[in-house]
């Protein structure tokens, strides 16, 4: 796969992922906890969690191709786990 393919696909993947953990926490979790409702959780949650995975192996990735040092590979996967992380990501890195 050519570069540009491969940072536009983790850009893809960096954008699904952000939105499904804001989706996560600000719908599925009210719905979850104020109105008992937690089929939703199940469902985003399924989706965030795979995301979340192909958003590691990418960072990897991404790591291998661009020649990212530590410091910046660790500094993306620690975007993940924050609600607007993959987009300072896509910004800063890409």
């Amino acid at each position: 796969m050519r570069k540009e393919k491969s940072v536009k696909l983790f850009k893809i993947v960096s954008t699904l992922e952000a939105i499904s953990f804001l989706v996560l926490l600000l719908i599925a979790m009210p719905l979850k906890y104020i109105w008992e409702m937690p089929e939703m959780v199940r469902i985003v949650g399924m989706a965030h969690g795979i995301l979340f995975v192909l958003y590691v192996f990418g960072a990897y990735y991404m790591y291998e191709l661009l020649n990212w040092s530590l410091k910046q590979f660790f500094t993306v996967v620690i975007c993940s786990v924050l609600p607007l992380g993959p987009f300072y990501v896509e910004r800063k890195y890409l």
